[in-house]
């Protein structure tokens, strides 16, 4: 089976390279169906290989085979993890692309391909960086799915706004990446290897760390944040997402972002962990504090805004954050219990980002004032808006309550305080956002000029205007919320999940588990009471407006933080290189 493993990502390849040779010829319906069956038989392929996973599975690409131990080929491993999250990818793409059947008004140029194409160079990208072995591929395949996104996110290239939100994406997503490539060659200058597995014996080898080797580190982490938009490297998240298409948000919060949080565990656990590397305390006390910084501001920003597509950007934030937290506790159990949240995460918020197309589409709006009681008729949708709330919440037994309730535990003390406030406010923004826009509970809200974004007079994505939600655009957000509970109830995952990270027990329910996720829960709908009642003028609160400026749009301001962030890793990561 492991000779299959290119093709998961050279059968997206493929699929795109011939849309783009004849999508001009393609009726549109042709197009659209050849690019959800690629990457249907592509899901296919990642859950055979993940049912047939060991964890020395490893093909290299056109034979290019090591010599002597060293070699400079295109390695792919298919463990567990990697195959695990390539049919993730897969699944969500296959999707993407029914909820976009027929979804923009007119493709580029008539060029029925276009979008379909990119999207499946999207799958190839993410499906390649998880699969890969070698450091630099990740980066290459990186960069694949990042250019992308920008290709993506300014779509609707007409529009001034689109183009600012790209070139925001483009611009510091770009400086993450090339610090990732400064930190890659730091580690072939010094071990001559670009394997990750190799690059961390070499260190071993090499004996204790040194001011290079946390370099190394920072640089590589600075790009993995970039992408995982963790503060203070998120400013650019919900710029794009404002502006990007429905379906690259879905792509984006649902699986990218994560994609950033699982490249720091894969390269931490397999180059850095070792006694040549960063020593664990270091290590989590980086991962710690900036999840915990990164969830925290994520949280407050989310609660604060009225445009609904940036309210879920600032909650992907957040939960960014604690995926980070979890990683950085350096143990299996909560290892485990992030990848259940990541499978339950990418169809909870991928289905309110469907579910805030469709209004949108609608009603050419996402401004939770503007839409003031105007959804009271999608009562499906609404009900589909909640349930993705309540599993944001952590609420059993979705996935994301079983993962948020097994790294609960690993965690303990303050940081399970910081899970259960991070999640319920989260997911309060979302569920006032459903009182108000589909029960039109509390007063009207008054058009604060406070507010920097709005979100109102949207031009819909469709056709036009549309009358009634077609059956895609409701049928792929009911399915990936059933997705999302069943992960939670389904032991063998759980089990499975336990076995890839090596846990000492696999993932399951515990009364502290249920408890927490109920509290979460009903403190999100106490939350969302409060919010929908409150009067006009109160949001956002005085006290955020220099946590609010700094969200200011202009690249600059970013690219300052960016290189603060930098510091702050190094800063943090310092004291186990001094005292070794």
């Amino acid at each position: 089976m492991s000779r299959l493993l290119p093709l998961v990502v050279a059968l997206p390849l493929l699929g795109a390279a011939v849309l783009v040779g004849a999508g001009r010829r393609l009726p549109r319906v042709a197009a659209e169906s050849t690019a959800c069956a690629v990457a249907a038989a592509t899901t296919g392929l990642s859950l055979a290989l993940l049912f047939d996973s060991a964890p020395d599975t490893v093909e290299w690409v056109g034979g290019w085979h090591p010599h002597g131990g060293e070699g400079v080929g295109i390695v792919l491993v298919g463990d567990a993890p990697g195959t695990g999250l390539a049919a993730l990818v897969s699944a969500l793409v296959v999707a993407v692309l029914v909820y976009s059947w027929r979804y923009f008004d007119e493709p580029p140029r008539r060029h029925a391909g276009s979008f379909p194409a990119l999207v499946l160079l999207f799958q190839a990208g993410m499906c390649g960086f998880v699969l890969t072995g070698d450091l630099f591929d990740a980066f290459v395949f990186f960069e694949l799915m990042s250019v992308v996104a920008y290709a993506l996110t300014g779509y609707h290239v007409e529009e001034a706004k689109a183009v600012q939100g790209a070139l925001t994406f483009g611009v510091v997503n770009s400086l993450g990446a090339y610090a990732t490539l400064t930190g890659i060659v730091l580690l072939y200058a010094r071990t001559g290897e670009l394997g990750m597995r190799r690059i961390g014996v070499r260190l071993d080898e090499l004996g204790n760390p040194d001011a290079l080797t946390l370099c190394a580190f920072v640089l590589v982490l600075t790009g993995l944040l970039v992408k995982a938009a963790a503060v203070p490297f998120h400013f650019w998240l919900p710029d794009a997402h404002a502006v990007a298409p429905t379906p690259l948000c879905m792509l984006l919060s649902g699986i990218m972002m994560e994609l950033g949080s699982y490249g720091v565990w894969r390269v931490y656990h397999t180059i850095f962990a070792g006694p040549g590397g960063i020593p664990a305390p270091d290590a989590e006390r980086v991962l710690v504090t900036i999840g915990v910084l990164t969830a925290l501001i994520g949280a407050v920003m989310c609660w604060q805004q009225r445009h609904v597509k940036r309210l879920l950007a600032f909650s992907t934030v957040a939960h960014t954050g604690l995926f980070l937290v979890g990683i950085g506790l350096l143990s299996p159990e909560a290892t485990a219990g992030i990848a259940l949240y990541i499978v339950g995460h990418a169809g909870a918020k991928a289905a309110l980002f469907a579910c805030t197309g469709i209004l949108r589409d609608r009603y050419g709006s996402v401004d939770e004032h503007e839409l003031y009681g105007r959804a009271t008729e999608l009562r499906c949708v609404g009900g589909l808006f909640v349930a993705g709330a309540l599993a944001l919440s952590g609420l059993p037994p979705f996935a994301t309550g079983l993962g948020k309730a097994v790294t609960e535990e690993a965690a303990g003390g303050l940081l399970a305080v910081v899970y259960v406030a991070v999640s319920a406010v989260t997911a309060g923004a979302a569920l006032r956002v459903a009182g108000r826009v589909f029960l039109g509970a509390g007063e009207r809200p008054g058009d604060e000029s406070a507010y920097e974004t709005k979100g109102g007079h949207e031009q819909p994505e469709t056709e036009g205007p549309i009358r009634r939600v077609p059956t895609t655009m409701t049928a792929v957000p009911t399915v990936l919320l059933v997705g999302a509970l069943a992960a939670g109830l389904a032991p063998g995952l759980a089990a499975s999940v336990g076995d890839a990270f090596g846990a000492h027990e696999p993932p399951h329910w515990t009364a502290a588990g249920l408890v927490l996720g109920s509290a979460s829960a009903a403190l999100a709908a106490g939350l969302a009471a409060a919010g929908v009642r409150d009067p006009a003028g109160r949001l956002p609160y005085r006290w955020t407006k220099p946590l609010r400026r700094l969200h200011s749009g202009h690249i600059g301001d970013y690219v300052v933080w960016l290189l603060a962030g930098t510091a702050l890793l190094g800063a943090l990561g310092l004291p186990g290189i001094l005292t070794g």
